[in-house]
């Protein structure tokens, strides 16, 4: 057994194993060490192996899924080894002693991840493979529990901020392309090969040409080979539920790195979960797969302004109807995950109860499409998903006809094709209930018979039938000429077996063994119907999602009585009374409210320059000014009055930073090299926020840098700029750069006390009021009051010589040195007073000298 074992380790490539035994998965060596750390189980040893005891640890298969969600979790990926013959059969192959042939019939790998125990209901699970094609980057994306499948490329440089967008889970690249993706596993480089792409995507599909998808150049293609070819080794030749892939252009859609997204927390927070982000407070949806959608919708939004358009009329459709929306939700919240179900059926995962939730599934789409048939004033893109939620009765018909209300999520004991549906079925069903009420007569003779009362007919898998009688009766049936065959003594009971017994246990597993199979025959063909039209409930499944999608942002914009945005092709940038959704959610639930705040960039005034102090709301109106501009473009409502948007191509935000000590950055470093992107790729049309630019190194060096970047940013690059700075100095830049215009965010002293507004206000800041917010926070009063006496010296040299640190060259050392009335001390006095000279010796007498002489 130990050599199978090993062969298939060997096979596993660096996954733990699942080496399946009886109702058990077993690991052993070191996989069975990583496991049992991992999953808290007990580890134990079996045998030896050169000399020492193997360690071991086991999950029971009913309920694997469960512990392979939590090792992948973890980061582990696992080899599933089944058993690929009964033991009835390997003991025909090989004799009574043959070892059962076992094979791995599955990787299990985050990306590749199917069953709803193992995902996330509301987040898509992105496989990625990226290849490199003669300069340019490949990138072939998909998540398998759908099928959807898009195709793209870029520059090399780019592929972060792609890989950013997508989410992916999972990434595998060429060997040796020399790509820096330090996350992404490896494949051999023959798998990506633009032409074999091709051909595996023709056939796949049934098409003898791709162009009736899109226009897919080599990188793509090349992607897209390594990407199939990956899905097919993890699913051991079996392919899961792939749709035709679809183009992603790179200008269809707003461009933003890995760092802005990070910053603006749209769809994880800086602590790493979703509470806190910009998804969590605006996701309204009633379904997993809109949820899906939404967040697609935020990481990717569009630029193109007739899709926008599109995506506003609809949500403002539903925004105006509150009736309709209500009924559109209803019908949806009662609709099963379609999508999910599909994918895992066509991957030959699936059960009888994924059939019934495509039967529930696409019966509420119907609902769906009557709902919206039935009003005249439809917009367009509800007119484009009414066809797709339909034409599909017949298969809703026969799903209803075959299946029962609630079909079970395992087929192996039947029970899931309905009465009615197969006479034939029916008749062997009610053979094995006449058998069954056969039996309970024979329970009842046999009491009767022997004079027995306790006497019962019981059912194990071991023993099959068999009649049960307590100990002290068991004499009467032991008798020669009783009827009965002793079967088994246990310690209170005695078990028996008869002949007129085991001919109904026979018919009953007839009967029942013909059942299963027929029950089995019946789920392979409904399986094979939905496989068949795969394509068609897909597209049913995606317009439930966006459907839900758009009454969801509906329901949100009603919510916080939200504003609908007026896009269009300039370069202004209109904001009034806007607000951040995130932080305004998190101060209405502690009952305070948001005090909101305008933003207009044009082309004349497209440069904010905004001081203050800390804590004042600075960085919460950066960022509440781009998730605005996201979710607009997203195609939903804003929170704000009234907001008028240029399209914006590219996003970069620049607010807070942190170290990246695994590849040697500091957190200025990293400062520095998002700033480097910005000033290299931000355009006319891009929208940039940057807070505290240059504060990571020395006063100089930062002002210096900070000033550069501002001037920057308005004469090279022209974007639409919010800047937040403590550096005062930089007010002079609105002496000459025309376009960019001053800004505070105001506060005030009162009674020593500092009071933040969170208003903006044009002008200069007038002060930092650093040493208030300090007190705020909690520092000593000692520390504060010490650091108010160094500030005041420093003001002073500044003052007196125009220089921004002047007055630090005499700046005491210690606090009591400044200290206003105190009594003055002379050291040297003091000393001379406290020497007992007749006690010194010379040589002693001559070091004190030298003393006094360096004090003074």
């Amino acid at each position: 057994m130990m050599a199978q074992y090993l062969a298939l380790k060997q096979q596993a490539e660096g996954c733990l194993l699942f080496y399946r035994m009886g109702d058990f998965f077993e690991l052993f060596f070191e996989d069975a060490k990583i496991a049992a750390s991992v999953l808290d189980i007990a580890l134990t040893s079996r045998g030896e192996h050169g000399g020492a005891p193997i360690p071991m640890c086991g999950v029971p298969v009913h309920s694997a899924e469960s512990y392979l969600a939590r090792l992948i979790r973890a980061g582990c990926r696992v080899a599933i080894a089944e058993q690929t013959e009964t033991p009835e059969e390997a003991r025909k192959r090989a004799g009574s002693k043959a070892l059962v042939a076992r094979d791995i019939v599955r990787f299990v790998t985050a990306g590749t991840l199917t069953e709803d125990a193992l995902l996330e209901p509301r987040r898509a699970n992105v496989l990625a493979a990226v290849c490199a094609v003669r300069g340019v980057a490949g990138i072939a994306a998909c998540d398998i529990s759908t099928g959807r499948m898009e195709l793209e490329e870029c520059a090399p440089e780019a592929i972060p901020a792609a890989l950013a967008r997508l989410g992916a889970t999972e990434l595998v690249m060429a060997e040796d392309s020399g790509l820096d993706l330090p996350e992404a596993g490896e494949r051999p480089a023959r798998a990506f090969d633009s032409q074999r792409g091709s051909d595996r995507l023709m056939a796949l599909h049934g098409v003898a040409t791709l162009d009736g998808f899109g226009a897919f150049s080599r990188a793509m293609l090349a992607a897209a080979a390594g990407l199939i070819d990956y899905l097919e080794h993890v699913g051991r030749g079996n392919l899961p539920l792939l749709l035709p892939p679809v183009v992603r252009e790179a200008g269809a859609f707003m461009a933003m790195d890995e760092a802005t997204r990070a910053s603006l927390e749209i769809l994880s927070a800086s602590s790493g979960g979703r509470k806190g982000s910009l998804i969590e407070a605006i996701d309204r949806c009633v379904t997993s797969a809109g949820a899906r959608l939404l967040a697609e919708d935020l990481a990717a939004p569009l630029t193109d302004l007739a899709a926008i358009r599109a995506r506003l009329e609809l949500v403002s459709w539903l925004h105006d109807d509150p009736l309709l929306r209500g009924d559109l939700r209803a019908v949806l919240r009662a609709a099963p995950d379609v999508g999910r179900a599909l994918g895992r059926i066509v991957a030959g995962r699936g059960s009888p109860r994924d059939l019934g939730q495509l039967r529930d599934g696409l019966s509420e789409a119907q609902r769906l499409q009557a709902l919206l048939a039935a009003r005249a004033d439809r917009p367009a893109l509800a007119d484009s998903l009414i066809p797709a939620l339909g034409g599909h009765g017949a298969l809703i018909d026969l799903f209803a006809r075959a299946l029962v209300p609630a079909p079970p999520t395992e087929r192996t004991n039947g029970g899931f094709i309905a009465a009615g549906y197969d006479a034939a079925l029916d008749a062997l069903r009610d053979a094995a209930g006449n058998s069954r009420r056969a039996i309970a007569a024979l329970e009842a003779r046999y009491r009767e018979e022997t004079g027995t009362p306790s006497l019962k007919i019981r059912h194990n898998g071991v023993l099959g039938y068999f009649i049960e009688v307590p100990a002290r009766h068991a004499d009467r049936l032991m008798a020669p000429d009783s009827g009965f065959t002793h079967r088994q003594t246990m310690a209170g009971a005695v078990r028996f077996n008869a002949l007129a017994l085991h001919e109904e246990a026979s018919r009953i597993a007839e009967a029942g063994g013909h059942a299963l199979a027929a029950e089995e025959a019946h789920f392979e063909d409904l399986t094979a119907r939905a496989v068949a039209a795969r394509e068609a409930i897909a597209m049913t499944a995606a317009a439930l999602a966006r459907i839900d999608v758009a009454a969801g942002q509906a329901e949100r914009a009603a919510e916080g009585s939200w504003c609908l945005p007026h896009l269009s092709e300039d370069t202004a940038l209109t904001i009034r009374g806007g607000r951040h959704p995130v932080v305004e959610a998190a101060l209405a639930a502690r009952g305070e409210r948001f005090v909101a705040n305008d933003c207009t960039l044009t082309p004349r005034d497209r440069l904010w320059l905004i001081g203050g102090p800390n804590m004042g709301g600075k960085s919460t109106f950066l960022r509440q000014n781009a998730l605005i501009v996201i979710l607009a473009q997203a195609g939903g409502f804003v929170p704000a009055e009234a907001a008028e948007i240029g399209i914006v191509d590219r996003l970069f935000s620049r607010v807070g930073a942190a170290d990246n000590l695994a590849r040697g950055r500091s957190t200025f470093m990293v400062e520095m090299v998002e700033t480097a992107a910005i000033l290299a790729q931000a355009g006319e049309r891009s929208f940039v926020i940057l807070d505290e630019v240059g504060r990571g190194t020395s006063t100089y060096d930062g002002l210096a840098l900070a000033w550069a970047v501002a001037e920057a940013v308005h004469e090279a690059n022209r974007s639409r700029c919010l800047f937040a700075t403590h550096y005062h100095e930089l007010a002079r830049l609105a002496e000459t750069c025309d376009a960019l215009s001053l800004h505070h965010v105001r506060a005030r002293e009162w009674k020593g006390d500092l009071v933040l507004l969170h208003e903006l206000a044009e002008g200069p800041a007038d002060k930092s009021y650093g040493l208030a917010v300090a007190r705020l926070a909690g520092v000593p009063a000692p520390v504060v009051k010490r650091a108010k006496s160094v500030l005041d010296r420093l003001e002073k040299g500044r003052a007196a010589t125009g220089g921004l640190a002047a007055g630090l060259d005499d700046l005491p050392l210690f606090a009591a040195a400044i200290e206003a009335a105190e009594e003055k001390v002379d050291a040297l006095r003091e000393k001379l007073a406290s020497i007992d000279i007749d006690s010194l010796s010379p040589r002693a007498a001559l070091d004190l000298l030298y003393d006094l002489k360096r004090e003074l």
